[in-house]
């Protein structure tokens, strides 16, 4: 079988162009449980010839969720089509995707959340009885028109799965929750890339990197990118801890992977509310950032690492997010009152 048809439009680009993604799961480091759990239900599927059961990855960005349904058409030896929930907007922009699949083939959409209530429902006929149901015309005029679809498997991935409806959650025969990596799965990651990257790293360098990536291997391989780039142009394409340390520094990375907007999230509701608590919008309007970007980029990690807390009168900074900013003359109210729903006021 032609390879550029197994795997489709994934390597369409460039091989050489650098990619850090695997390109089997087998080469994938961390979420080993959900691993194993896929490999049976892939040779499953081999075996028996049938297609591979519907399939929903979900869990914070940057944790495998596209890598995972990307390598599974190449174990499968199948090939796929890709989309994003964004750009279903209706069903007409759905049906190419479905009438083009060819049988065993691969459907991933990506933050399928995002689909429209109407294109969702052209979903349900498709995974469950490989079919679609067309409407042409209008008023009496109007009749159905039922295709059929060869069989497939569809392969979604979301940030928000509580956001999906029960009844397409309910069409997935597995669904798989992606975790957080520890250091040391980091660090083999961000080795394993530098020898893609042609670069030549130390073990101390490489877990430095994996400490500082917020337990996520996007940002492990951005920052191992910060640190050549800043090796190339500064060192030139010396490679050692204190490089390592000089680089991330130059980032304003910190060792708790908090960069410079992270940090002034804390600061201000440190230094501008004396702690907290403080409403969201307060917070946004002072540091002249807009809600959707603290709520989704900055919060999260900071929440995780118990920086800060979220109360029902507003967010308030502990004490280990004072202690990581080096703030000792601040006392915090008593966080048991803050949390006070009779006082809601942050929502």
């Amino acid at each position: 079988m032609n390879r550029e048809k197994i795997l489709g439009p994934l390597d369409t680009a460039n091989e050489d162009d650098h990619s850090l993604r695997p390109k089997k799961m087998g080469e994938m480091v961390g979420q080993r449980e959900v691993y194993e759990r896929l490999m049976i239900a892939v040779d499953a599927a081999r075996k028996r010839e049938e297609p591979l059961g519907h399939i929903l990855f979900d869990g914070p960005p940057g944790l495998g969720k596209t890598t995972f349904a990307t390598c599974i058409p190449r174990e499968l030896e199948v090939p796929i089509e890709m989309a994003t929930g964004a750009s279903l907007r209706a069903p007409k922009d759905l049906l190419p995707y479905l009438t083009n699949l060819q049988e065993k083939s691969v459907l991933f959409i990506d933050e399928i959340h995002r689909i429209p209530t109407a294109v969702e429902e052209y979903l349900y006929t498709a995974m469950e009885d490989y079919r679609i149901d067309l409407i042409l015309g209008e008023g009496v005029n109007a009749r159905t028109l039922n295709m059929s679809l060869k069989p497939f498997t569809l392969i979604g991935a979301t940030t928000r799965a509580g956001m999906l409806t029960g009844p397409l959650r309910d069409r997935f025969q597995f669904r798989e929750h992606l975790n957080f990596y520890t250091d040391q799965e980091l660090t083999e990651i961000v080795k394993r890339n530098a020898v893609k990257l042609k670069m030549e790293i130390d073990d101390v360098s490489a877990l430095e990197i994996a400490r500082r990536s917020r337990s996520t291997p996007r940002i492990a391989n951005n920052r191992l990118r910060c640190v050549r780039d800043y090796s190339t142009a500064k060192e030139n394409g010396q490679l050692n801890p204190e490089i390592t340390l000089k680089a991330l520094e130059m980032w304003e990375v910190d060792t708790l992977g908090l960069d410079r907007l992270d940090r002034k999230y804390l600061e201000t509701i440190a230094r501008v509310f004396m702690g907290g608590p403080a409403g969201i919008e307060a917070i946004g309007h002072t540091m002249n950032v807009a809600l959707d970007t603290l709520t989704d980029e900055v919060e999260p990690f900071l929440l995780r690492s118990e920086l800060v807390i979220r109360t029902p009168r507003g967010r308030m900074v502990t004490q280990k997010g004072l202690d990581h900013l080096g703030i000792n003359d601040i006392s915090l109210p008593d966080q048991k009152e803050a949390q006070d729903p009779e006082t809601d006021s942050d929502g």
